[in-house]
C-alpha cells in the first residue's frame, strides 16, 4: 500500500490569445499580480489553428505562452483557471451581449513528465479537479521529448510552443533542485 504524500510543485504557465498585441503585455501585468513575477516569454505568434474564436474576439488572433516564475501547488490550477475567467471578463468587448471576451486565458502546468491544461469544459479524456474545472494530461514527456495525444490542441505541436514548453520544463527542473 502505498503512502499518500503531498506532489511536488509544479510550473504554471499560461497561453493566452488575443487579436491585439498591446493587449498582450496589459493582461501580462494582471496575471503578475496575481501569480508572481513572469520568468518567461514566448514570441507572439499568428494564430493559424482555427476560427473558432473570431466571432467573439475578432480576426487576426495571435497566441503567447507565458510562465511564472513561482512554483505552485497542482491542486491550485483550478481556482486558479477561476481567476484567469475573472481576468478574462475584465476584458470584454463592447459590440455585444453576453460573454464576448477580447482575450482568451488558458493556464495550466508543466512538472518533470506531463503538460496538464485546466478546462471548464468536461470530455472523456479530462478528470475533474472542482468547482466545475477539468484537468486534462495534454502532452506526456518521455525518452527525450514531449508526446501528444490524439486529443492534443495542435498549437502545443507547433515547434515554437514546443521548444517554449522545453525550455519550461529545464527551468522548473532546475528549480525543483534548489
Amino acid at each position: 500500500m502505498g503512502t499518500p504524500r503531498e506532489p511536488k510543485p509544479v510550473k504554471l504557465f499560461i497561453a493566452l490569445l488575443a487579436a491585439h498585441d498591446e493587449l498582450f503585455s496589459q493582461v501580462e501585468n494582471d496575471l503578475s499580480a496575481l501569480f508572481g513575477p513572469i520568468d518567461s516569454a514566448g514570441a507572439i505568434l499568428s494564430w493559424t489553428v482555427s476560427d473558432y474564436y473570431e466571432s467573439e474576439m475578432g480576426a487576426g488572433l495571435r497566441r503567447r505562452f507565458i510562465s511564472f516564475d513561482r512554483l505552485i501547488s497542482p491542486e491550485a490550477l483550478a481556482d486558479i483557471k477561476h481567476k484567469t475567467h475573472n481576468v478574462e471578463d475584465s476584458y470584454p468587448r463592447a459590440d455585444g451581449t453576453g460573454r464576448r471576451r477580447r482575450v482568451n486565458i488558458d493556464p495550466g502546468y508543466i512538472d518533470a513528465g506531463k503538460v496538464v491544461l485546466a478546462s471548464a469544459k468536461g470530455a472523456t479524456h479530462r478528470v475533474y479537479l472542482h468547482s466545475g474545472i477539468y484537468g486534462e494530461m495534454t502532452l506526456l514527456y518521455y525518452d527525450g521529448s514531449f508526446r501528444p495525444f490524439p486529443y492534443t490542441y495542435s498549437d502545443y505541436l507547433w515547434p515554437e510552443t514546443m521548444a517554449f514548453l522545453g525550455n519550461l520544463r529545464a527551468r522548473y527542473l532546475e528549480q525543483v533542485k534548489r
